[in-house]
């Protein structure tokens, strides 16, 4: 077996149980609000970042050495992960994920102000379809736009702003700083809202919290695998997986069937982030925002893969970096 398909086979198995831990999600937003689901996954999440902060021997503090730039990353992930959470509860599975793959895109927007990146005609071309993509998926003026349809709207603007600045700072910053104060921030401000949204939780469903909370650390692991095996260029497709098993899960236990618009809107979105990755993938990028995006959408309940590698003390592939 090749190390590219070696690399894909673990991607796909960690995009289809980021997919399980998202129907956990939406089983739970039914009775529960996202700010008692994402206090509890963080909380019990704690426990696997402590012995990540065990294991990190590089030297520092855990003051940033770019506050204001950890305190925007900060914001984002938590505004992300809040919104995520509450769009899978109350959206059908896959209209949430074809409007979240529109983060490759807003991130090779982001590239230009942040990184200096330098975008040509065809990439603009490649934004500009995906986003009439997620226009389709929307279809605003022809169907309600809900609250959901804002949150996931907005997870996908604050998880591409989150990806942006670990690539603007990440090789500064020690990695559990990066992964530490999301989390901290997610369980203090949870924390306050709690008081005013929570219900007394069974055993069964905090159970289903701490699984939420393992198969994100268990998927982001796979992800970490498929990194080490394959190219990046292999990789970071293979997420687009999650529409698959959204439909499947959606059709089997939500009674959700996609409808046209939905799947019109989502091919037209993956279209253009794989033309994306495929162009940087050729040296068409000088920083390569995207392919450097070892991770889905920040939810704080788990860190970012890159970010977990450089943890446990080794650094991410360079395949599909720019030689020069």
């Amino acid at each position: 077996m090749s190390p590219n398909v070696k690399g894909a086979i673990f991607a796909l198995i960690a995009f289809a149980v980021f997919a399980t831990h998202d129907v956990i999600i939406k089983v739970l937003g039914a009775t529960y609000a996202p700010f008692q689901i994402v206090f509890f996954s963080v909380l019990l999440s704690f426990p696997l970042a402590t012995v990540m902060l065990m294991r990190d021997t590089t030297p520092g503090t855990l003051l940033p050495v770019h506050p204001w730039w950890m305190a925007l990353r900060t914001g984002a992930a938590t505004v992300t992960g809040v919104c995520a959470f509450y769009a899978f509860s109350v959206l059908p599975l896959a209209q949430v994920y074809a409007i979240l793959f529109a983060t490759p895109l807003l991130i090779t927007l982001l590239a230009i102000p942040v990184l200096g990146e330098t975008v040509r005609l065809r990439r603009w071309l490649a934004v500009l379809f995906g986003l009439a993509g997620v226009m389709v998926v929307l279809r605003p003026g022809q169907t309600d736009l809900t609250l959901g349809h804002l949150a996931a709207l907005v997870s996908a603007v604050g998880g591409a702003v989150a990806s942006i600045i670990v690539r603007k700072i990440g090789s500064e910053e020690r990695p559990i700083v990066m992964m530490i104060y999301p989390m901290v921030a997610n369980f203090v401000l949870m924390g306050c809202a709690l008081p005013f949204f929570y219900k007394p939780m069974p055993i069964e469903h905090l159970g289903m919290l701490g699984v939420i909370a393992l198969f994100a650390w268990i998927a982001s692991f796979l992800v970490i695998l498929a990194y080490r095996a394959g190219e990046a260029a292999i990789i970071a497709p293979m997420q687009y997986s999650q529409i698959i098993w959204a439909t499947v899960f959606g059709m089997l236990f939500f009674d959700e069937t996609p409808d046209i618009y939905t799947g019109v809107g989502a091919s037209i979105i993956i279209a253009s982030g794989l033309y994306i990755v495929l162009r940087e993938s050729r040296g068409t990028s000088e920083n390569t925002p995207v392919l450097r995006n070892r991770s889905r959408s920040v939810t704080g309940a788990a860190p970012r893969v890159s970010l977990f590698m450089r943890a446990l003390g080794q650094t991410p592939p360079r395949q599909g970096d720019v030689k020069k």
